[in-house]
């Protein structure tokens, strides 16, 4: 038996987008109020009732989510943000204090994740050991709330507005990550790694150690500019590409294969705007112009970083 279990962090979240959708239902001067009360309405209703209702229907209820959001219903209202003179005022006061609610959230994850498992009293667990990473995720989040609060002496109600504010300036995009992680699992039970491992075999010659190295870096770049997540391409990669290619026929050190071939994910991270959470997203924040702005500024770097990867993959891969 579990004390907290990952169903405790899914009921805040459908708190916080429940409250979202009631606050764009009672905006009456909200551009698209119907079609985004919806929108926010089934993204709490997943939260909530994702374990009781049948997968079929959730699955039909996300289709109508990207409906809305296809059409263009899904928009921030107008709700009024704190004046420039006082959000200077207030940065000046807290000064670099205003990145400590952020640091609190990796430091206490890593030490949530390596202590709240083993925390039991007799057969009753502290937090559910399987789940304990995001459980402790999820705690880390609040605790940073906790911090914030205290740096900041604001309202409780200012967190709210907040929260609401940047969620309906995110709009849409805030349900990709969890969308592209959902097929990315799809695509490799269906066996797709099995298929590209062919398709590669057929058209490379991955005899060359060199060969496999380049083919399993350069797949995981562009299979994660179409995933998005370089999760979500590291199940499909590694296990049509790496392991039968870098391991299995030529003896690479996995450990060595896996950790740069995530890298080699990110730097197709770096050039995609379906990675939506560190492209998308910090554009529509910053009300760039260009939704693509950052991308652009990205690609210098990422397209040297894949070739040095490549490189550095060779040459530790197979000597260590």
């Amino acid at each position: 038996m579990n004390m907290i279990t990952l169903d405790y962090i899914y009921y805040l979240l459908e708190i916080i987008t429940a409250f979202v959708a009631i606050r764009v239902a009672m905006d009456k001067n909200h551009p698209s109020r119907i079609g985004s009360t919806l929108f926010w309405g089934i993204f709490a209703f997943t939260f909530l009732f994702g374990k009781v209702v049948s997968p079929i229907a959730i699955g039909y209820l996300v289709l109508v989510m990207v409906v809305i959001a296809a059409i263009g219903r899904v928009k921030s209202g107008n709700q009024d943000e704190a004046p420039k003179e006082v959000r200077e005022k207030h940065a000046s006061r807290l000064q670099g204090k205003v990145f400590i609610p952020a640091l609190v959230i990796p430091v206490f994850t890593v030490i949530g994740s390596l202590t709240l498992g083993k925390i039991h009293f007799g057969k009753i667990y502290l937090v559910d050991p399987k789940m304990v990473t995001l459980i402790a995720l999820g705690l880390s989040t609040i605790l940073a709330y906790i911090v914030a609060q205290l740096l900041t002496k604001a309202k409780p109600a200012t967190a709210m507005h907040e929260g609401s504010r940047l969620m309906q300036a995110v709009g849409w995009a805030i349900i990709l990550p969890q969308m592209l992680a959902a097929l990315g699992a799809i695509f490799a039970k269906s066996g797709v790694g099995d298929v590209v491992s062919r398709m590669v075999g057929d058209v490379l010659p991955t005899n060359i150690p060199f060969v496999a190295v380049a083919a399993y870096c350069i797949g995981m770049a562009l299979f994660t500019i179409i995933m998005g997540n370089a999760f979500a391409a590291f199940a499909v990669i590694t296990g049509g590409i790496g392991l039968p290619l870098i391991v299995h026929m030529h003896g690479g050190n996995p450990a060595i294969m896996a950790a740069i071939g995530m890298f080699a994910g990110y730097c197709g991270t770096l050039m995609t705007p379906m990675a939506a959470n560190f492209n998308i997203v910090p554009a529509m924040l910053l009300d760039l112009k260009d939704k693509n702005a950052v991308i652009k500024a990205q690609l210098p770097i990422a397209i040297p970083l894949l070739i040095i990867n490549i490189f550095l993959m060779y040459f530790l891969v197979y000597n260590f």
